[in-house]
């Protein structure tokens, strides 16, 4: 295990594999768990459903539980994958970045209960409620990649500029569109609810400037090898 110290706070980082693990598997069952939570909080109301159609119109009626679960789900997967490409780069921990992630656990574990209040109720308050709490959790996961990444204090290395302001735009995509939509909810609870569509579209685009940048670099790379061969071949002849 080794040590360093980040001299502008002089919190001490320790570059400890097995503690990393450990903080990336506990942050893992958490997520597991408020996603098994979400299904579990799906119930038919209490009664008799011997009739097949009357069981049906049961099951109908819980479309909008249904709705909430599946956006919570997505959301969740999209806080997972984030949390997932941070601590690719992240190397080394520190007690805040330990006292973050904590605070970002916390978050997550509540969304199955704004998840339940948006499937029961779907008024502007739930409405507002639910996005509140997926913004706060989405600016927690922004928060904790700010802290890894200034200076590179947490990183193997300092990444590019380029790198930095791309991963800043796809970590606060989630939580604007969720405060974006908290004053639409005032107006239209259901405006606001179809404002969340927002987040998978920009991540769409996202992957496909993703692609589009890997393809480019990919080619100028095999641009700059072709134009070495060339020369080594010229010297040679």
């Amino acid at each position: 295990m080794t040590t360093h110290t980040d001299v502008r706070g002089g919190t001490p980082a320790m570059e400890d594999h097995t503690g990393l693990e450990r903080l990336v598997f506990f942050s893992d069952a958490v997520l597991a768990i408020a996603i098994t939570l979400l299904a579990l909080e799906i119930r038919l109301p209490a009664g008799e459903y011997a009739d097949n159609a009357a069981l049906l119109a049961a099951l109908l009626k819980l479309w909008p539980r249904y709705l909430s679960y599946c956006v919570s789900f997505l959301v969740i997967g999209s806080f997972w994958l984030g949390h997932h490409r941070m601590f690719r780069y992240i190397v080394r921990y520190d007690r805040r970045l330990l006292s973050l992630n904590l605070l970002l656990l916390l978050c997550i574990a509540f969304i199955p209960f704004p998840t339940t209040v948006l499937g029961e109720a779907g008024n502007a308050m739930a409405t507002i409620f639910y996005a509140a709490t997926m913004a706060a959790t989405g600016l927690v996961s922004s928060l904790i990649w700010w802290y890894a990444s200034a200076g590179g204090r947490l990183l193997a290395a300092p990444i590019s500029t380029r790198a930095l302001r791309a991963s800043w735009l796809r970590n606060l995509t989630t939580p604007a569109v969720f405060l974006l939509s908290i004053p639409l909810a005032f107006f239209s609870s259901d405006l606001a609810r179809y404002s969340w569509a927002l987040i998978a579209l920009a991540f769409v685009a996202q992957s496909d400037q993703g692609r589009a940048r890997r393809t480019s670099a990919a080619a100028g790379a095999a641009e700059k090898e072709t134009a070495s061969d060339q020369r080594r071949g010229s010297r040679a002849r």
